[in-house]
């Protein structure tokens, strides 16, 4: 009975091994997407009066993370790359292209340009 609990013990954290390796996996593929340069507080609808760019700058400047609004999802955009957040600097409250792994509404980029 002894051996039949090891071996269970084994399969079960062979199992959870397994599945725990999924999400991991799906959350490695790189996507592209294209959306509105915003900031995460912020989202698809900017408090701040002015346009869309100065409200996103402002509050960059304050603490918040650069965002990318597809449709009606918002994904705060993870980097640390001088060169990406020089581009989302110039781009914000326009349009861009960002290639990253996305993980829920997390996309770590890889690549920042102007979108169409």
């Amino acid at each position: 009975m002894k051996v039949n609990r090891i071996a269970a013990a084994v399969l079960g954290m062979q199992m959870l091994t397994s599945v725990a390796a999924i999400p991991a996996l799906a959350a490695g593929k790189s996507q592209t997407l294209t959306g509105e340069v915003s900031d995460a507080m912020c989202g698809a609808k900017h408090e701040m009066p002015g346009n869309a760019a100065a409200c996103t700058r402002g509050c960059v400047k304050h603490g918040s993370q650069y965002a990318l609004v597809v449709g009606d999802k918002v994904y705060t955009l993870q980097t640390s790359d001088q060169t990406a957040l020089g581009k989302l600097n110039d781009l914000a409250g326009g349009k861009a292209k960002i290639t990253g792994d996305v993980d829920g509404d997390t996309f770590t980029v890889k690549s920042v340009a102007a979108g169409s």
